[in-house]
């Protein structure tokens, strides 16, 4: 699989799992462990599961929070 561009994955709502990773510059793995505990957000469309783009930023916001404590 190719790798998207990081311009194109921003303008899409929802993400794949591994397009949400690789904006995250993480495994695909760990993504579902941090869907999985409720880290970051997640729908499902039939058997698909999508990230909000919404999702990632919340995800992202929190570390930032939980760092400069």
């Amino acid at each position: 699989m190719q790798p998207t561009s990081a311009k194109a994955l921003t303008a899409k709502l929802l993400l794949t799992v591994e397009e949400a990773a690789q904006l995250l510059s993480i495994g695909r793995t760990l993504l579902y462990d941090l869907v999985m505990r409720g880290k970051v957000d997640s729908v499902k469309i039939g058997n698909a599961r999508r990230i909000p783009l919404a999702a990632l930023q919340a995800y992202v916001e929190s570390l930032k929070q939980q760092q400069a404590q």
